[in-house]
């Protein structure tokens, strides 16, 4: 009953996962994560393919059994009060299931009616315009995009009007504007419908476009976990350098206040650490002393770190504190 979940509640936590794990045989896909999602927060969920995101999420939505650990939704246990929790969560797991030769229409009443919902035909096109598709209502989805198919899927997850909407990884495939469609529609379910949304990625740049909160795992553990505005901070930039001239360019470096700026040399490439403002003062001051300049690439320090999980799990140097 929704009466009993702290729907207005936004000081009690939507999520919180303490202590979870999930084995298979020897594997640990999740090992002792523990993270919170509070009410309103679009929540990057980051690893990279088989870092154990899905895996959280399916015993999230009771699909899977937890090998440990504790789960609660809404401020009740998920394992004592599943059908109550459930009622009001919405979801898509990776790509959609659905049925390709029934219309977008048709779908969404079909999926309502199993479970247990019966909502109105202008329900059904409120929802359908939601999403950008209501003017392929009636069309056979076998005739959709990827990108139509996904928001589909999402118009679905909406049919119970939920508190929480679980999406993962819901950009895969997607060209750049089906992207970009997938991320404003994310960021209108938070902002005018103020819905706490849990998104799962392994996309940093999508994430730091609409979440304002992410975790990172990987090997099923937590990374790190914090604001994204604390955790994109463009007062840490590390900015990579690359000149024609690298003995002029040291000389320049040296002779000048961006010596203090200067983290390391690894032969002809200069990395520095700096606020994003001083970019172009940097660059600018750079070519009037000679220095032939090939290439200045910015980067968060957490790009650096994620990537350094991405590439095969291989240890790199990074630049995170």
């Amino acid at each position: 009953m929704k009466s009993k979940l702290h729907r207005n509640n936004t000081m009690l936590p939507v999520v919180t996962i303490n202590h979870l794990s999930k084995n298979f045989g020897a594997i640990k896909a999740v090992d002792d994560l523990s993270f919170s999602v509070n009410s309103g927060d679009i929540y990057g969920f980051l690893g990279q393919n088989g870092a154990g995101k899905s895996t959280t999420i399916r015993m999230m939505l009771t699909l899977i059994e937890p090998s440990g650990g504790d789960i609660e939704i809404f401020g009740l246990k998920l394992k004592s009060h599943r059908k109550e929790i459930l009622r009001q969560v919405g979801a898509v797991i990776e790509r959609p299931d659905l049925y390709k030769y029934l219309t977008a229409y048709e779908n969404i009443s079909l999926f309502s009616k199993m479970s247990g919902i019966n909502i109105p035909k202008k329900k059904i096109m409120e929802q359908l315009e939601q999403v950008g598709i209501a003017e392929r209502a009636h069309s056979k989805v076998a005739t959709y995009s990827l990108g139509m198919k996904q928001r589909l899927g999402i118009a679905i997850a909406l049919v119970n009007d939920p508190q929480l909407v679980i999406l993962d990884e819901p950009t895969n495939g997607l060209d750049p504007q089906g992207i970009a469609d997938i991320r404003n529609l994310i960021l209108e379910l938070s902002r005018h419908q103020k819905r706490t949304i849990l998104v799962s990625s392994h996309l940093l740049s999508e994430i730091e476009l609409i979440a304002n909160r992410m975790l990172i795992i990987d090997n099923g553990k937590k990374i790190i976990e914090g604001n994204v505005s604390d955790l994109f901070d463009p007062s840490n930039m590390i900015v990579e350098l690359r000149t024609m001239n690298t003995s002029h360019t040291l000389n320049v470096i040296h002779a000048s206040s961006w010596k203090n700026n200067l983290e390391k040399q690894q032969q002809d490439v200069f990395f520095f650490k700096m606020d994003k403002k001083e970019i172009p003062v940097f660059t600018n001051q750079l070519v009037q002393n000679g220095v032939e300049v090939l290439s200045v690439q910015p980067r968060h320090s957490l790009e650096d770190y994620f990537l350094s999980l991405t590439s095969a799990n291989q240890h790199v140097e990074t630049f995170t504190n």
